[in-house]
């Protein structure tokens, strides 16, 4: 089983994507936690690794290689921006988180342990990079949520009351699909 967790900054996609692979007994896999290690190792904000990134693939295409191996593997929860559309063909369940862009800033600010000025400045940048890049690298409108097989509000329930919405919906599908893990 595959299951993807997409959506952008702030929705808490790595968030549920842990809580949830626990409660399964699935492995957790991060696109945007491998991204902010690589950042990390080059001694770099994630602006900047984003900015690095839009005038070669090498970085996307490393992390995009390492999804796919996952998904290969089977059994994992994937989190990130592309991990429905890079395990199309894969994935056995596609989840894409929404949230107001106030209460995105205002979490992405807390992790990040930023003000949410700066917060909203590079965390609006960032997705701008990220949506030419995806554009420019792969064809993929990052607003295109037409391959997703569920839509969630993140902001509508606490967190451990959207994560028991998650794992029912989950649930539910794997009954319905008859997948045994």
């Amino acid at each position: 089983m595959v299951i993807t967790i997409s959506g952008p900054h702030g929705t808490g996609k790595t968030t549920y994507a842990k809580k949830i692979a626990k409660a399964l007994n699935l492995r957790h896999v991060s696109a945007g936690e491998l991204f902010r290690k690589i950042a990390y190792e080059r001694n770099l904000g994630v602006e900047e690794l984003s900015e690095i990134a839009m005038q070669s693939p090498e970085i996307d295409k490393l992390i995009d290689e390492r999804t796919k191996k996952e998904a290969e593997c089977g059994n994992v929860i994937i989190d990130g921006q592309l991990a429905g559309w890079m395990t199309l063909e894969k994935a056995t369940l596609k989840i894409f988180l929404v949230a107001p862009k106030e209460i995105r800033i205002k979490r992405v600010s807390e992790r990040d342990r930023t003000s949410i000025e700066e917060t909203e400045k590079r965390t609006f940048l960032r997705e701008e990079l990220e949506r030419e890049r995806y554009k420019r690298y792969y064809g993929i409108d990052l607003n295109d949520v037409s391959i997703y097989d569920v839509i969630v509000d993140t902001s509508l329930m606490d967190i451990d009351g959207t994560t028991d919405f998650l794992i029912s919906v989950i649930k539910k599908f794997m009954e319905k699909e008859k997948i045994i893990k």
